[in-house]
């Protein structure tokens, strides 16, 4: 007799890019890791960033019952889920998404892999209701995304740059980001963005890195949502005085995103100190998409 212990890793994600509002998202290096094993009722060890109450009522356990519904499971096994994660909550590096693609990719596993990373994406995207964090978490590198009809891109992952963060210490729910969204737009800001969102594929692909700066620039939403991260439009010059490449503010914020070339990363750290406060700066690289596998062990 044996046991299937399940295995996860899910990458931390930056949506938007600035212009590519819920369309454009990229991975980074720093995982989710989730272990899960067969129990009699659904549980939840969290270890990490934050307090997550150990309850099955978790993002987890939602990605992974989602999942089981779209297969036409509504009776889906129990597990016991380990998750250990250094991804900080609310700042807008993914932390929610992740774990709704963590517990997608168990129920795949699980499933005899009938979802792939094509369900697990649909899957997630529908829950989130926009697919720019959880298609870098499925796919890794930078991605462009739909969630309706479901389809999502790579883009080429230039090599020898980073990502330089600076994550305040406070927290922007989501939906109070999204509630300072207007309901409707200039059309001229439309087509800035529009334009601008075109230049993310176009400047990697042709190595034109320079041009990103030009591509990162937004007025749909990080001008809307400046009040709730003081010292934004300040900490933006300051980025790209020290040398990046590209600054916008990742997926609803706090966090402020510079894309920048490694020997520039002090100088850009140096310079978020300001708009961090008691907060932190990370550097990390491009990440890789999700990983899952099941590994059989001897039952005791």
């Amino acid at each position: 007799m044996s046991d299937e212990t399940l295995y996860v890793q899910v990458p931390a994600t930056l949506a938007n890019l600035g212009s590519g509002f819920d369309a454009l998202g990229v991975a980074l290096d720093l995982y989710l890791e989730v272990s899960a094993s067969p129990a009699p009722s659904d549980q939840l060890h969290y270890v990490g960033q934050g307090h997550v109450p150990n309850t099955p009522h978790n993002l987890i356990h939602q990605g992974y019952r989602a999942a089981w519904q779209a297969l036409g499971e509504a009776n889906p096994p129990t597990l016991a889920i380990q998750a250990h994660n250094p991804i900080p909550l609310a700042r807008g590096m993914g932390s929610s998404s992740a774990a709704l693609v963590a517990g997608a990719a168990l129920a795949d596993l699980l499933s005899g892999h009938q979802l792939g990373k094509e369900g697990i994406f649909a899957v997630t995207a529908a829950l989130e209701g926009h697919p720019d964090n959880v298609a870098p978490a499925v796919y890794g590198g930078f991605v462009a995304a739909l969630a309706d009809p479901p389809l999502a891109l790579p883009l080429p992952s230039p090599k020898g740059l980073v990502f330089v963060l600076g994550v305040p210490p406070y927290e922007v729910p989501t939906p109070l980001a999204r509630s300072a969204l207007p309901k409707t737009i200039p059309l001229a800001d439309a087509v800035y963005n529009l334009a601008r969102s075109a230049l993310w594929p176009a400047a990697l692909y042709s190595g034109r890195l320079e041009a990103l700066r030009e591509a990162a620039r937004d007025r749909l939403h990080q001008p809307y949502r400046a009040h709730l991260m003081p010292g934004l439009e300040m900490a933006l010059e300051q980025v790209y005085a020290a040398g990046a490449l590209a600054a916008f503010v990742g997926g609803a914020g706090p966090t402020l995103a510079a894309l920048a070339e490694i020997h520039h990363t002090e100088a850009i750290r140096w310079a978020m100190q300001g708009y961090v406060g008691q907060g932190s700066t990370l550097v990390l690289g491009l990440g890789e998409g999700l990983r899952w596998k099941a590994v059989s062990v001897p039952s005791r």
